[in-house]
Formats: C-alpha cells, sequence, structure tokens
C-alpha cells in the first residue's frame, strides 16, 4: 500500500487544479474567442445588393466595425432562393468572422426545397432576430370590396377568377396567400413575378387583383388611394395603417406572419463568439441612427438572446413546412 500523506495530496491536488486551469486558458476555443474578432468580418447577404436585407447589412456593418474595431465587408451572394448565400455561410470556417445575414426565406426554403446542401437547423447558429416586417394584402382600389370580409365573399362568388402576385414562388408573399387561401377556404390563382418592382406595376395597373406585399413599398400607393388595403399580417394593427384589421382579428386567430432579418454564424462557433455577437448587436439595435434605417425600411427592431431566436426559427421552420404541404407550394 503506498501512502500519501494529507500535504502530500493537498500539493498534488492544487497541482491538478494548476494543470486544469492552464488548459483551459490555453484551449483553442478560448483563445480564438478572446481574441475575436482578428481579423476583417464578412457578412454574407444572400441576395442582390440594393434590396432591404443588403441595406440592413451595410447599416449593421457600420456599427458592427466601431464597436469590434476591424472592417466589415457585405457580400452579396444571390441566388437559388437565397439557398447559394446561405449555403456558403454554413460552410464557411465557425470562427465567426463570416456570418450570415438573411430572412424568413431561411424557414421557407427549409420545407420549400427538398434538395438543399446544407441543414438549416443544424448547420446553422442563430444569433440574434434583428428586424420584423409586416405585410399587408392590398388590392387595386377599382375592385369593389371594400373590407376583407368583403374581398373573402366576392372571392367565393368568382371561384377561380381572381388573380394574386408574389415577388416569386416560395417567398414569404406567394406562402402568406396560399396560407390566406387555405383558412378562407377562397381560390386565387398565383401569379409570380421575379421582384417586387414588376408586381407593383401590374397591381396598379389592375393586371392583377392582389398582392400580400411587404408594407413599405406598398404604403405610398395605399396613402395615395391607387391601392386599398384589406388586412395586415401581424398579430396586432400597424401604426401607419390603424384603420386597417389583421387577419386574425377577423376570425382567423391563427393566421399570423412576420417577414423577418436575422444573424447567423456557422454552426460549432464557440459560444463565446456567439454570445459576444448578440451581445453587441442588441446594443447596435438600442442606436437612434441604425433603428432610423430600419425605420426607412419599414422595419421594427427586435433584438433579444440567442435562446429566444433559436426557438423563433424552429417554430418558423415548422410553420413553413405545414404551409407548404398544406397548399402544395412549389419553388421555381
Amino acid at each position: 500500500m503506498i501512502y500519501i500523506s494529507s500535504s502530500d495530496w493537498q500539493i498534488s491536488k492544487n497541482y491538478l487544479i494548476a494543470l486544469v486551469m492552464v488548459a483551459v486558458c490555453f484551449s483553442p476555443k478560448l483563445i480564438l474567442a478572446q481574441n475575436y474578432p482578428s481579423k476583417p468580418i464578412t457578412i454574407i447577404v444572400p441576395f442582390v445588393a440594393g434590396g432591404s436585407t443588403d441595406v440592413t447589412a451595410r447599416a449593421i456593418g457600420q456599427k458592427l466595425s466601431s464597436q469590434l474595431g476591424k472592417p466589415v465587408v457585405v457580400e452579396n451572394r444571390a441566388g437559388g432562393g437565397s439557398t447559394i448565400g446561405v449555403a456558403y455561410a454554413a460552410k464557411s470556417l465557425a470562427d465567426g468572422h463570416t456570418i450570415l445575414l438573411t430572412t424568413i426565406s431561411l424557414a421557407i426554403n427549409a420545407g420549400l426545397r427538398s434538395k438543399l446542401s446544407y441543414d438549416t437547423l443544424n448547420d446553422l447558429q442563430p444569433v440574434i432576430q434583428i428586424s420584423s416586417l409586416p405585410l399587408v394584402l392590398a388590392i387595386n382600389s377599382s375592385l369593389p370590396p371594400k373590407t376583407i370580409q368583403e374581398f373573402i365573399t366576392y372571392a367565393k362568388e368568382n371561384t377561380g377568377k381572381l388573380n394574386y402576385a408574389s415577388s416569386g414562388s416560395g417567398t414569404s408573399p406567394h406562402l402568406a396567400g396560399e396560407m390566406f387561401k387555405t383558412i378562407t377556404n377562397i381560390q386565387m390563382t398565383h401569379i409570380p413575378y421575379k421582384g417586387n418592382a414588376p408586381v407593383l406595376n401590374d397591381l396598379l395597373a389592375g393586371q392583377v387583383e392582389a398582392h400580400f406585399g411587404l408594407l413599405p413599398g406598398m404604403l405610398p400607393h395605399i396613402k395615395s388611394g391607387k391601392l386599398r388595403a384589406l388586412a395586415v399580417t401581424t398579430k396586432n394593427r400597424v401604426s401607419s395603417l390603424p384603420d386597417t384589421p389583421t387577419i386574425s382579428e377577423i376570425g382567423y386567430p391563427n393566421y399570423e406572419i412576420n417577414s423577418w432579418q436575422g444573424l447567423f454564424a456557422p454552426a460549432n462557433t464557440p459560444s463565446e463568439i456567439v454570445n459576444k455577437l448578440n451581445e453587441v448587436v442588441n446594443r447596435i439595435l438600442s442606436d437612434s441612427e441604425f433603428r432610423s434605417v430600419l425605420a426607412k425600411e419599414g422595419s421594427d427592431p427586435v433584438g433579444g438572446t440567442i435562446a429566444q431566436f433559436s426557438s423563433h426559427v424552429s417554430s418558423e421552420v415548422q410553420k413553413w413546412a405545414k404551409v407548404v404541404k398544406d397548399s402544395g407550394a412549389q419553388a421555381d
């Protein structure tokens, strides 16, 4: 039997503790997090330059650069309904120097596209929700319905004769329309366009009857009287259209759609880096200059914890998978 005195044991114990502390201090991930960022950060935007998400990314990039002391570059990788840029970000080195700023399209594509090269919930780490944006159901003012209830009745009386436009198959305006058709039991033909501009042109010209559109682009035409706002897709009414009801309040309580923007990192990015990004972006979201950028785009700042955004993304993936299945919606 080997006898170890209490003093020797205490020395050995202290030595082991010291070894563990040294090992922790020199952990590669911890060192990486402590030195983060050690080089310029790239924000991947899976859409073309000049759009709402690009504007948000460039504004947040300037603030991130100021807060973190390193350059921040916005890189647009559009295509595939945003899947090309998302795939690139998901497969990037998980060191926090390549991050993704994307939209609700991430959740929609998970159920809409069967052959993604990434796993939406396992290959990306949600960091923070940046903004929320309402959609509005609007029709050409020449149509008879004055209210959302009258529109539903009108659609049922003219089964198969009405069209609704979207900015593309698989977009939030498309699936907002499909979800509306399902819960109200009406028939409308979906007409996909390539972008918002041609949708508005044909809606204003009366070539299509209805559109679930992002509020900022629709509002000037609603205010001018050329379009008639029938309902908003959010849970609560919006301040810019206080007299326009929500779809949920007219008898469809499960209908709620908020388009959103959020920041993601590749999966396995050290938690210390993800926490740091969340903390910094939460500060940015309280910055009056940045909030004014969101306001011009018609968005409301959100923020919050990593856990809150992770839960939101997961529930959105489930929600849109059901909408796609129930409606039979397909991507372009």
